[in-house]
């Protein structure tokens, strides 16, 4: 049993590899501008360079969640975030914009081993329930810090004499040092039922991610009925039926479909999509309009969105308490309205828009981007065996990785369409992320019935948390829940 001071340690070197990746992911937001006029390229090119790393990012969470159940917790962990370092460093070398995308998925290689591992790490260790909801409270809390603190960071390096590249390269210290800590302090953990590697469904999650999001970012220049999009929408929705008629007859299958039976379940991996849907389009787009059509430096930008880290920092913890005590309908709404009326209050911008209003929209979206991670987290692992944790928030991550390359390709595609000819978000995208807030308040209201209490209570399986070691002959008939 790991002791208060030990779980603290472990609390904050967890949070330390998400800060690093969630600064890194948005940090590249508000250095857009800057390399699109160094490798002249436009906004789709731009937006490879963000989605190149969370598609790679949520196409092979659920793998490393897996490899981590079966080879050590730490160990994945450990070999994250070295494969993070090394790809830190060759971004910040990179020549062309091509090799930079490269790197980027080498870069999210590494990141993949490290979101659902130090998810489960704290699952694991803090397994009382409060103690829980209140460590995920921090946990949550410091997701939506590393996010917004990302383009105060990635602006003031881009604006300082190193340059842009500074982003990837101010990794490689941290990361080491991280490293180091890991290999002292984290004790190693496996499943009792590390997962058989399922190759067919990692193929089907990987390509299908690849192809939708290469026909959202193409679509707009290539034409929307031209034939290369017309196939790599064709090769997503095929892959997606591969999913749901392949998984189920896997004894132990890359995506436990049965996990979905839980309507709790259901929605808080969907909030993920919707919620970083919100956030990945509010930064892309925002940071494109205060440097394009504002004329603001990168560190100028990004210090105008500190509204967004302040609310992270204050109320993540304070989310997580709420949680504990009075359960995640609360912060469930106050992320959904908040979400929603910042898109709507963002729909009116123009270049004339005084700051004050736009602080204040950027506040709005950081109480409801700070809401909403401890409930998500929580709803991840809430009655599932120890067992299965790693594979519940390994769903959880990629759904987080999913909205973000969704709502930063979909952004892009309504950029590139010109809509409304600005260069900024149109009012459709922005009416978009409105309408990704108030998704998220009705799954906020509906996951929180006795009903769907109810169908979490059922997919719990209780026959999986009994004590002792089941044969290898009763695993495959344990783990199935479809």
């Amino acid at each position: 049993m790991a002791t208060p001071p030990r779980k603290a340690l472990l609390l904050a070197l967890c949070c330390v590899s998400v800060l690093l990746i969630g600064i890194d992911m948005t940090g590249v937001n508000v250095a857009l501008p800057t390399i699109g006029a160094r490798f002249h390229v436009g906004t789709s090119a731009l937006s490879w360079v963000v989605d190149a790393y969370t598609v790679t990012l949520a196409a092979f969470l659920l793998l490393a969640s897996s490899a981590a159940d079966r080879l050590g917790r730490r160990r994945i962990f450990v070999l994250g975030l070295a494969v993070f370092v090394v790809g830190s460093a060759l971004c910040a070398v990179a020549p062309t914009l091509g090799w930079l995308i490269v790197f980027r998925v080498v870069q999210a290689l590494g990141a993949a081993a490290l979101n659902p591992v130090a998810m489960a790490i704290i699952g694991t260790v803090h397994t009382e329930p409060a103690e829980r909801a209140r460590a995920l409270g921090v946990w949550g809390g410091v997701i939506g810090l590393s996010l917004a603190l990302g383009p105060i960071v990635g602006g003031a390096l881009v604006d300082s004499p190193a340059g842009w590249r500074w982003i990837f390269l101010i990794n490689v210290p941290i990361g080491i040092a991280a490293l180091l800590v890991t290999r002292r302090v984290v004790p190693e953990s496996r499943s009792p039922f590390p997962r058989r590697f399922d190759p067919f469904g990692q193929v089907f999650v990987t390509t299908g991610l690849a192809a939708l999001t290469l026909g959202i970012i193409e679509g707009p220049a290539l034409g929307w009925l031209s034939a290369p999009i017309a196939v790599a929408f064709a090769v997503a929705a095929l892959c997606l039926t591969g999913l749901l008629l392949y998984e189920p007859r896997r004894a132990e299958p890359l995506i436990e479909l049965g996990f979905f039976r839980s309507f709790p379940f259901a929605a808080s991996s969907l909030t993920a999509v919707l919620s970083f849907a919100a956030l990945g389009s509010f930064l892309f787009l925002n940071s494109l309009y205060l440097q394009q059509e504002r004329g603001y430096s990168a560190f100028t930008s990004g210090l105008l969105v500190l509204p967004l880290a302040v609310a992270g920092l204050v109320l993540g913890p304070v989310g997580g308490r709420v949680l504990a005590v009075r359960g995640p309908r609360i912060p469930l709404a106050v992320a959904g309205t908040g979400i929603g009326a910042a898109g709507v209050m963002l729909s009116v911008v123009d270049r004339a828009t005084p700051v004050w209003f736009l602080l204040l929209a950027y506040t709005v979206m950081g109480i409801g981007n700070a809401a909403v991670g401890a409930p998500v987290s929580q709803a991840a692992v809430a009655g599932m065996p120890r067992e299965r944790i790693g594979v519940a928030t390994g769903i959880s991550s990629t759904s987080r990785q999913v909205g973000a390359t969704l709502g930063v390709a979909v952004a892009g595609a309504v950029l590139a369409g010109g809509a409304d000819g600005g260069t900024h978000g149109t009012r459709t995208a922005w009416w978009l992320n409105a309408g990704y807030g108030t998704a998220v308040l009705v799954l906020g209201l509906l996951s929180t019935t006795a009903w769907a209490h109810a169908s979490a209570r059922a997919v719990a399986d209780p026959p999986a948390v009994e004590t002792g070691s089941p044969t290898r002959q009763e695993r495959p008939q344990r783990r199935t829940l479809t």
